[in-house]
């Protein structure tokens, strides 16, 4: 009998916290492993035998472009990428096309046609990452968790659920809105600015809905901070 109840004492909290773990919501895949294994072949290529114009080594890596593209376009995206299925199909059509046309180059004696074939793989390579990859790194935090609310506690209205990260949002919200952003997008600030001190309020409203507890008043905010942030996302397209 001794011997049981030790063993119930090891065994219980054990079990507890394997059925805690497993009602926990996981947090959402964000990477595409095959896009960025695809950089050992084309940092070398873009960084190395392209500026060298060491056209022996950008006809090497044919077959590794071509095996790598392939890898990616077989890619199915992780679920918190669903809004970006659309641009990411369109990307790959044009990754397909700069690694045919690379393949085509190798394979010919141009080299004038063999640099600007590489030229145009990375550029579709990096259109490619940038469309997984937000500008402003805060955004992608924020989206984390915004998409386990939006895609697993709203469906089946778990609005306590959505309010326990009601605080969590207007954290990673503020944080977004004191991002700088990078040179490239710097003539979107202003309207950035905007936007993000929108989203701020936006969160704000949801906690302040939860406070209340009305489940249709936090439904409506979650909804409206769910648009907010999709439209921020559409400054930069």
């Amino acid at each position: 009998m001794k011997r049981l109840l030790i063993a119930l004492v090891i065994a219980l909290p054990l079990a507890f916290g394997v059925a805690a773990l497993a009602q926990a919501p996981q947090e959402p895949s964000t990477s595409v492993p095959e896009l960025e294994t695809f950089h050992d072949v084309i940092m070398p290529m873009w960084h190395t035998a392209y500026p060298a114009k060491d056209y022996a080594a950008l006809r090497m890596i044919s077959k590794d472009v071509e095996a790598g593209v392939a890898k990616i376009a077989a890619v199915k995206l992780p679920g918190i990428f669903r809004e970006k299925e659309t641009a990411w199909a369109k990307g790959i059509a044009d990754l397909k096309a700069a690694a045919t046309a690379y393949a085509k180059a190798a394979a010919g004696t141009e080299d004038k046609a063999l640099l600007l074939a590489a030229e145009n793989l990375h550029t579709a390579y990096e259109a490619q990452g940038q469309i997984i990859r937000p500008v402003v790194p805060e955004m992608n935090e924020f989206h984390k968790t915004l998409y386990v609310v939006q895609h697993t506690f709203v469906p089946e209205k778990k609005w306590a659920d959505v309010c326990k990260m009601s605080g969590e949002l207007q954290t990673k919200a503020e944080a977004i809105a004191k991002a700088t952003l990078p040179k490239r997008v710097e003539e979107k600030t202003e309207a950035f600015k905007k936007e993000s001190g929108q989203l701020v309020a936006d969160a704000k409203a949801l906690v302040a809905a939860c406070k209340v507890n009305q489940p249709a008043g936090i439904e409506k905010a979650t909804d409206t901070l769910h648009s907010r942030y999709e439209g921020l996302g559409k400054i930069f397209e």
